[in-house]
């Protein structure tokens, strides 16, 4: 059975910040970073070379594999600004309704910035995944 590659690692989530080369883009990890912290209360943790990510949770399938994986947290990428919402978002269909501009797959939510999206509402589905994954892997 393959084994996941990205794990945590002990890299500086500001030094990698630093190198985000789009200006605006970094001004934005830099606020996320603030948003996730406040959220979670958790701390900032590289995943692999580009993720950050805020908590941890053990999964394991029927299939039986099984690790470890942050709660949420966001990555800038070329293309977008990528958050990470574990849960998806069957269930926060009234959120996104006051989002704003957005795209989502099936646990990624893609900002072009974050002056696009509502704050507010960002932060508040960040909360209600996370809360939601805490009950389901507590």
């Amino acid at each position: 059975m393959a084994t996941l590659k990205t794990k945590p690692t002990e890299a500086s989530v500001e030094d990698f910040l630093e190198q985000v080369e789009n200006e605006q883009r970094k001004a934005d990890c830099c606020e996320l970073l603030q948003i996730f912290s406040e959220v979670t209360g958790e701390s900032a943790k590289m995943w692999g070379e580009n993720m950050i990510g805020f908590g941890q949770y053990h999964y394991k399938y029927k299939s039986g594999h099984e690790g470890e994986w942050f709660l949420t947290g966001f990555s800038p990428r070329k293309q977008n600004l990528t958050i990470y919402i574990m849960t998806g978002f069957q269930d926060y269909e009234e959120l996104l309704k006051d989002l704003g501009k957005y795209k989502t797959s099936s646990s990624c939510l893609y900002l072009k910035k974050l002056d696009d999206v509502d704050r507010g509402v960002l932060k508040k589905l960040i909360s209600h995944s996370v809360e939601d994954m805490r009950k389901k892997y507590k």
